[in-house]
């Protein structure tokens, strides 16, 4: 019902489609193959190839792939700049090593299409021209730049110069047509991935507004009759108080106001206003909008401002967007805390000058250590029956979509999620110690949300300043 400057149907979404294990899979697969061609060539083939360089490329992937498997989780989707700069590695690679194996004359060098076709499927056309300008810079550097093929014996393997220059034109060729089939054909199912996803927003907010028609229809409906009685009224006083000019305009007014409730009643429905005071709350309200449809389930749910309960309302809180995507996405987390809680579940909020957090935490048993690294990727696992029994809530699946749905939300919205169990709990600001159970520490499993606040906070003169009338559904 509000419009939202998050553009959540934008090119932009593109870019978080890569997870970076997807590209370490490939990348260990291309080595293995990388490794059994020079193996192949050396042994068999009798080629003398510079083996120290060779190994010294292959490394350098290897070294790669290590350092980002020990740094980043397992589930972690790129940003476009990140899987560009990834690309641009591979790309790099292929050309060293094919440089050192013959250059154009080697028939592996197509596989320097991969990264351009990887690009065009899954980031903004930005990144694959940046990517398809390299990849043509660094063809044209082979045909002059790379170690000839020779075999043991000193016999020249080369091309004629004819096939390499045809070679080169081939790669160019082959490169922008794939790019730009792949390119057309993935956004034409993101578009139509996007007008799906559109017209349902768009049912159901057409849903709501019909039900609030019908509810706005039925109070004119029980209320023409008594504002008749009281217009009716009043003029009838305003009549006899003609010589009480006192009595008389407080007649007229209660007329006038009778008036404007019809008016106000006749204004509401399908051309219903937008009402624009509840566009921007304090985040404890917001929080507390969330968390509301859990807070009957017969677990404690706790809301801590800076690790103190909250009783009232806390001055000079951020004022933030009441967006769907950040109340629906906080009220699956909770949810979430709420079905494996023993008894309680925490949500602390604090903030400094640069950022907005959020933790949501409960006693339960916590995350399963190995599926720390993958939550928040939707269907993680099926449970066997056996987990089932031991579980404390056997109908639960355990499909991971109610945070994959809260992750995806969110991060839309700027926010940066962490996932942890009791100690290991991120963030820069410790929780509250053990004692009483509104000052205790979650021991199960913890959420931490985090957003920049330029990019989530309203501004003062957004939330305060003059709003005006309030504008008309479109």
């Amino acid at each position: 019902m509000f419009d939202t400057p998050l553009n959540l149907f934008n090119s932009t979404a593109r870019s978080k489609w890569l997870r970076l294990r997807t590209l370490i899979l490939l990348r260990w697969l291309a080595i293995a193959g990388q490794l059994g061609a020079i193996i192949i060539a050396t042994r068999f083939l009798e080629i003398d190839l510079r083996l120290d360089l060779c190994a010294s490329a292959l490394g350098v992937s290897v070294a790669f792939n290590i350092v980002v498997t020990a740094i980043f989780p397992a589930n972690n989707r790129l940003s476009e700049r990140n899987a560009m700069l990834t690309l641009l590695f591979d790309l790099f690679q292929l050309a060293f090593l094919v440089s050192l194996t013959g250059g154009l004359s080697n028939p592996f060098v197509f596989l320097m299409l991969a990264p351009v076709i990887v690009s065009a499927a899954a980031l903004t056309l930005r990144a694959t021209v940046i990517i398809g300008l390299v990849f043509i810079s660094l063809i044209s550097l082979l045909v002059v730049f790379y170690i000839p093929l020779t075999t043991l014996s000193g016999e020249l393997i080369q091309l004629p110069n004819l096939l390499i220059y045809g070679t080169w034109a081939s790669l160019v060729t082959t490169g922008v047509f794939l790019a730009a089939y792949a390119h057309r054909v993935t956004e034409e199912t993101f578009s139509m991935s996007e007008a799906l996803t559109a017209t349902q927003l768009a049912l159901g907010r057409e849903q709501r507004l019909s039900a609030l028609d019908g509810v706005v229809a039925a109070a004119a409906h029980e209320l023409g009759t008594p504002l008749a009685t009281i217009k009716l009224v009043a003029a009838e006083l305003a009549d006899e108080l003609e010589d009480h000019p006192h009595l008389y305009d407080d007649a007229k007014l209660i007329g006038t106001q009778a008036d404007r409730c019809r008016d106000i009643l006749r204004d509401m429905g399908r051309t219903g206003k937008d009402d624009t005071h509840l566009h921007h709350a304090p985040i404890s309200a917001v929080v507390e909008e969330a968390a509301a449809p859990h807070m009957d389930r017969g677990k404690m749910i706790m809301i801590r401002i800076d690790g103190a309960l909250q009783t009232e309302l806390v001055p000079d809180q951020p004022e933030v967007p009441r967006h769907p995507e950040i109340i629906h996405g906080l009220r699956n987390l909770v949810q979430n805390a709420v079905d494996f809680a023993a008894a309680r579940v925490w949500i602390d909020i604090d903030w400094d000058e640069k950022e907005l957090r959020i933790h949501v935490g409960d006693d339960g048993m916590g995350y399963p250590p190995d599926l720390i690294g993958k939550i928040g990727d939707p269907f993680v696992r099926k449970r066997t029956d056996k987990q089932k029994a031991q579980s404390a809530r056997p109908e639960y699946e355990g499909m991971g979509l109610g945070l994959f749905i809260a992750k995806t939300l969110l991060e839309r919205t700027g926010a940066r999620l962490t996932f942890a169990n009791g100690s290991e709990a991120p963030g820069k600001r410790p929780m509250s110690p053990p004692g009483p159970p509104e000052f205790a520490r979650p021991t199960g499993a913890i959420v931490e949300v985090v957003w920049r606040r330029s990019d989530i906070e309203a501004t003062k003169s957004t939330v305060r300043g003059a709003l005006g009338e309030n504008p008309k559904f479109d």
